[in-house]
């Protein structure tokens, strides 16, 4: 996880960064007990709110939905200060 302080969101936030359970374990529950200990976590730290980020088409959209995450009308924008590093 990562944090932030928003003023919108009444506080520290937090961000779920990266994660991603791979194919060959996936539908076993790792993703919903994963995220539900980063939510335990991040309200133990005294954060408000807790982000993260999902490709529109990824299948875990649904999961995330299922755990209590909402959907924003919005896009998450970015700009790269230092040298943008290559994708692999």
């Amino acid at each position: 996880m990562a944090f932030d302080y928003s003023l919108e969101y009444r506080g520290r936030g937090a961000w779920i960064d990266e994660f991603f359970v791979r194919r060959t374990h996936r539908g076993r529950g790792i993703g919903t007990r994963a995220i539900e200990f980063f939510v335990q976590q991040a309200k133990e730290l005294g954060v408000a709110v807790v982000h993260l980020e999902v490709n529109h088409a990824n299948p875990a959209t649904e999961l995330y939905r299922r755990l209590g995450f909402e959907d924003h009308q919005r896009y998450l924008m970015t700009k790269w200060v230092i040298e943008k590093p290559e994708v692999r």
